[in-house]
């Protein structure tokens, strides 16, 4: 499923389309599988579990220009995306962007796909859609951006994005929007649960140029319906609606399960940190 191609100057009037801006951007592959080696490493100790849903099944390979946007839970969810791109789409190469003084400190983070843009700049929204349109004009990349352009609790309504994907979307044709629901829950574990549901392609009519208030209303509308969605399976608290990604770290630790071990082991039983049965 397809965004429709959106009229805009150069569509039908004779003029050339924009040309697609030659932007640098920097991707080490090699130091990208090794990075999120240790990302698995560091969710499935901060986390009991990383848990996925889709709307319908996961689109096997991205064809054409595809933007992942999310609401802003977390400081997790950018490491986030890089974990969720490697592993559904192997190959594939994720960008985002990344406060350009923060990047400017951990200069690393263009190697693994994160570009720099200012906040609250007229040139740092320029900067967005140019880099944006050179990396959904490359074959194997993708966008990925935290579309609130803030921390916003996962549960605040009416979901309110910022402009940037609106206009971005209005200047590339055939683009896939893919909604992404992120929450970070408590069930029945000392540590917190990674929830993320992909939800369907957007859908969009075609728009005039100009009128990206109602394309940012249509993408809005997507990802709060997701976001109401993964919010219901949160709530039931069943880990078996979602597809396990990671396997996290269970127990209290310490003292407490070292007692809990020692009558397990004294009893002849398997000892299961958990504080329930295992349900996956």
């Amino acid at each position: 499923m397809k965004l429709a191609a959106v009229k805009r100057p150069g569509d039908g009037r004779g003029e050339k389309p924009e040309a697609i801006p030659a932007v640098p951007l920097e991707f080490s592959p090699r130091l990208y599988r090794w990075f999120v080696i240790y990302l698995r490493r560091f969710f499935a100790r901060r986390f009991t579990g990383v848990r996925i849903a889709w709307d319908g099944l996961p689109p096997e390979s991205l064809d054409g220009p595809t933007l992942f946007y999310s609401n802003h839970a977390s400081w997790w969810d950018p490491v986030l995306f890089m974990v969720l791109c490697s592993h559904f789409y192997p190959g594939h190469q994720g960008y985002g962007p990344m406060d350009a003084k923060a990047l400017e400190k951990y200069r690393f983070f263009r190697k693994l796909g994160a570009f720099p843009v200012e906040r609250d700049s007229r040139r740092g929204a320029i900067d967005f859609l140019n880099t944006g349109r050179a990396v959904l004009a490359r074959p194997k990349a993708s966008l990925w951006v935290t579309a609130e352009g803030k921390f916003t609790d996962a549960r605040e309504r009416p979901v309110k994005l910022a402009p940037g994907i609106a206009h971005l979307a209005q200047r590339v044709p055939d683009l896939s929007a893919i909604p992404l629901a992120i929450e970070y829950v408590f069930w029945n574990e000392p540590r917190p649960e990674v929830l993320v549901r992909f939800g369907a392609p957007v859908h969009q009519p075609e728009t005039p140029a100009g009128h990206a208030r109602d394309l940012r209303g249509v993408f809005e509308e997507a990802l709060e319906e997701n976001q109401n969605t993964l919010a219901r399976m949160a709530q039931r608290r069943d880990p078996k609606a979602f597809d396990l990604l990671i396997d996290g770290k269970r127990g209290v630790g310490g003292v407490y399960d070292a007692w809990r071990r020692l009558r397990a082991m004294a009893q002849g039983k398997h000892f299961d940190p958990r504080h329930e049965e295992k349900r996956e």
